[in-house]
């Protein structure tokens, strides 16, 4: 019996290096979803709105979007409307649907008068579930200086 020398062929090493291929697929395709659903988050109509402490967004089965800009113009679902038109925007609205959220979202320059003719308008039109949007109180605690009034 000769003893010899077994000699073992070393296998394959294990590879060190991270895949980044699904990575990067992933990656580019949060990207096209971002760019895709970006314009449809933000309203097209510019207003500084108030800030509150207890503003957070709610969310309505059924809402339109009532805005009134700093000039009193009254936007319906980013449609500028007359007073008169809104009114019978408004009154359709409320016949079909009556339990139809308005979210309303007025300009911090807008007079309270103006505010309070939409506000009745929708009341009038049978729509009485009335939210105000606001923007979130300043992160760092400090407290949010009104702007000058006009």
């Amino acid at each position: 019996m000769s003893f010899g020398r077994l000699e073992r062929t070393q296998g394959p090493q294990p590879m060190s290096d991270i895949n980044m291929t699904p990575l990067v697929d992933v990656m580019l395709v949060l990207v096209v979803i971002f760019i895709l659903t970006a314009p449809l988050l933000a309203s097209s109509i510019r207003l500084d709105l108030p800030r509150s402490e207890g503003a957070t967004p709610g969310t309505a089965p059924q809402f339109v979007t009532l805005v009134v800009d700093a000039a009193g113009q009254a936007y319906l679902d980013d449609q500028p409307l007359a007073q008169a038109a809104l009114a019978e925007r408004l009154r359709r609205i409320g016949a079909e649907r009556p339990d139809t959220e308005v979210q309303l979202r007025a300009d911090a320059a807008v007079p309270y008068g103006r505010v309070v003719e939409v506000m009745g308008a929708a009341h009038l039109a049978g729509l009485s579930r009335i939210g105000f949007v606001a923007e979130p109180a300043a992160a760092s605690g400090a407290p949010v200086q009104p702007s000058p009034s006009r």
